[in-house]
């Protein structure tokens, strides 16, 4: 949590948008189909029930070489 973005920093449904002044803004995807999550969350959220961690990267399925 040292960036300030709380639980959004490792969150699949946030992204970080940027104003065309320069500010960073954290957008919930959550928020476009569930009224219970704000589009634009005070930070650092430390709780949150939408809270998924992202799926890892997928491997390359069998050896190259």
């Amino acid at each position: 949590m040292t960036d300030g973005r709380g639980l959004c920093a490792g969150c699949a449904h946030a992204r970080v948008v940027t104003s065309a002044r320069g500010a960073s803004f954290v957008l919930c995807g959550l928020s476009r189909t569930d009224e219970r999550f704000a589009k634009y969350p005070r930070l650092p959220v430390v709780a949150c029930k939408g809270f998924e961690a992202p799926e890892p990267p997928r491997e390359a399925q069998g050896h190259q070489r």
